[in-house]
């Protein structure tokens, strides 16, 4: 169930599950990254990483408190309160609602503990899923971005969508 979802700190042991995901092409293709990432690479960015100010990493886990995902908020930016929003559902995972509680987590961290005014992400135009799931979610579109990124082949186009946290706290403010 989604609502038993929660995000907790991405920590040492959890790196044997980042790096099977970060080696799955299919995953990998969403994030515009090669998956190709040895596992000392991995140990050394989380070593290199794990006291940044300007990240957060989690991983969502289940009821089981089995990790289904990776959620990671970047490029924190406190001086002009805006960062980027990153999210992986393991595909064994997909198609729970998952990825919409992940994000709504992450959405409410930003706002109300890290107290950003802006989050922002990029998402392939192909990707109509995960643009259903952030637009639920508050998310706009921003712009799209042509050819920005390299892929499989060939180049791809991307929508930035952002939300702002005045609109996301209107928006609780409302009676459902």
């Amino acid at each position: 169930m989604p609502n038993t979802l929660r995000l907790r700190p991405l920590e040492r042991d959890d790196l044997r599950f980042v790096h099977a995901l970060n080696n799955d092409a299919g995953v990998m293709r969403y994030w515009f990254e090669e998956p190709y990432e040895t596992f000392a690479e991995l140990t050394q960015l989380y070593e290199q990483h794990v006291h940044d100010q300007r990240e957060r990493r989690f991983v969502a886990v289940d009821a089981a408190d089995q990790p289904v995902g990776l959620v990671e908020l970047i490029e924190l930016d406190y001086i002009h309160r805006r960062g980027e929003f990153l999210i992986i559902i393991a595909p064994g995972a997909q198609g729970r609602g998952y990825a919409t509680r992940a994000t709504e987590l992450a959405i409410r961290y930003a706002f109300s503990v890290l107290n950003l005014r802006k989050l922002y992400l990029v998402v392939d135009v192909s990707n109509k899923a995960a643009i259903h799931i952030y637009e639920k979610c508050g998310f706009s579109i921003e712009a799209e971005l042509v050819e920005e990124f390299f892929s499989n082949g060939r180049y791809h186009n991307v929508l930035r969508m952002c939300l702002f946290q005045s609109d996301y706290l209107a928006a609780r403010a409302q009676p459902a």
